[in-house]
């Protein structure tokens, strides 16, 4: 039995998490401070964090650039916006046509979307950068997609694996290295998965229903997983040049987001629980386990949580970029704005989505942690 390590501090932990959101929430809103120089936009406040400032400086350009009280977040202010959700001032809209230039509002559409997406892309980008840096320093993992040994009694062995089988997709995804295989097992429910294989040249085509197992890891935390009962061959780190590293760091980056599409698809149809979706506080806790092993583990994570970060704002929900980019998308069609009172319907509705799910996920973080139980044990 593996030993556990030690649960790291909780102060360790918080300024762990800290630091990795103050990252990326730079990385994040710079992507829409970048973009909106590009297309010359006055742009009022780049902040870290949200409520009361602690300090700043003013730039050249008029942009105040600051640390607020709640380092939790951050936001890119541009000229004539209402709040941080990019809303225009009732002032804004009835200027005159002469007063309206740089004011990111009255920009051409495709820039106003350029300049929303811009934020998830660099998220994406910037994990592909750290990733691509692993493999250039570090080699890049690979193990090919070939079975060499069965455990008996397992689901591969009762779908009829052989030691020697090459796995060529899953569910009609191809699969390139066992890597592959593990990452589609791993996230999947439990549900039977139509396995293509080659043996010894013969295309063959199995049904497996994977084991739901649970898994501890070195710190304790206990997740359901997918389990074949197969062992891979040897793994062989390939060196790699900066083309071929930045092309694993696409491919590993898309591998990521599909994952992350595939788990919310199935707590949406209710293969999976929400629970399993962490929230602030279990984010925080992994953060900081990561954290412990050392600086490589802890940027290995900030890259995934990057991607996260990215997927995330693209989901299709008001004060998301993704709900901007819906209204934007709307708007194209309709060739004119939405009206003022159905955005700020649409941002309302969004936000109060937002909370209540982060209040369902707070909620079910604390009883992951044991607080709801330590609680009854105070009260009782």
């Amino acid at each position: 039995m593996t030993e556990l390590l030690p649960q790291p501090s909780l102060i360790f932990t918080l300024a762990s998490y800290v630091l990795m959101v103050a990252v990326l929430v730079v990385v994040h809103e710079g992507g829409h401070y970048l973009a909106g120089r590009l297309f010359n936009t006055k742009i009022d406040a780049f902040a870290v964090g949200f409520g009361r400032e602690l300090f700043g400086f003013n730039d050249s350009r008029g942009t105040r650039w600051k640390i607020n009280a709640i380092p939790l977040g951050g936001y890119v202010k541009f000229t004539g916006d209402m709040n941080e959700a990019s809303q225009p001032s009732p002032e804004i809209m009835a200027l005159p046509v002469h007063e309206r230039e740089g004011l990111f509002v009255f920009k051409p559409l495709w820039q106003r979307a350029i300049i929303v997406a811009a934020g998830p892309a660099i998220n994406f980008l910037f994990a592909i950068l750290i990733l691509a840096g692993f493999y250039i320093a570090l080699g890049h993992p690979f193990t090919p997609p070939v079975v060499s040994q069965v455990m008996p009694g397992s689901a591969a062995a009762a779908a009829g694996i052989v030691k020697g089988d090459r796995i060529t997709s899953i569910d009609g995804q191809s699969v390139d290295r066992f890597e592959d295989v593990v990452n589609q097992v791993m996230t999947g429910t439990g549900k039977p998965l139509l396995v293509a294989i080659d043996r010894g040249g013969t295309p063959l085509a199995l049904t497996v229903t994977p084991r739901m197992v649970e898994m501890t890891d070195r710190f304790g935390n206990v997740t359901k997983i997918g389990r074949l009962g197969i062992a891979r061959s040897a793994q062989v780190v390939e060196k790699v040049g900066p083309f071929r590293a930045l092309a694993y760091g696409v491919s590993d980056t898309w591998d990521i987001v599909g994952s992350i599409a595939r788990t919310i698809r199935q707590v949406v149809m209710g293969e999976r629980q929400l629970s399993d979706l962490g929230g602030p506080i279990k984010t925080g806790q992994v953060t900081g386990q990561q954290a412990s092993l050392g600086v490589l583990a802890f940027i290995a994570f900030m890259a995934f949580f990057s991607i996260n970060l990215g997927f995330i704002n693209l989901i299709p929900i008001p004060m998301l970029d993704g709900g901007h980019l819906l209204l934007y998308a709307i708007e194209a069609v309709r060739r004119q704005p939405i009206g003022a009172k159905v955005q700020e319907w649409a941002f309302m509705s969004g936000f109060a989505a937002l909370m209540s799910l982060m209040v369902v996920l707070t909620w079910n973080d604390l009883a992951s942690v044991g607080f709801w139980d330590r609680l009854a044990g105070w009260l009782g």
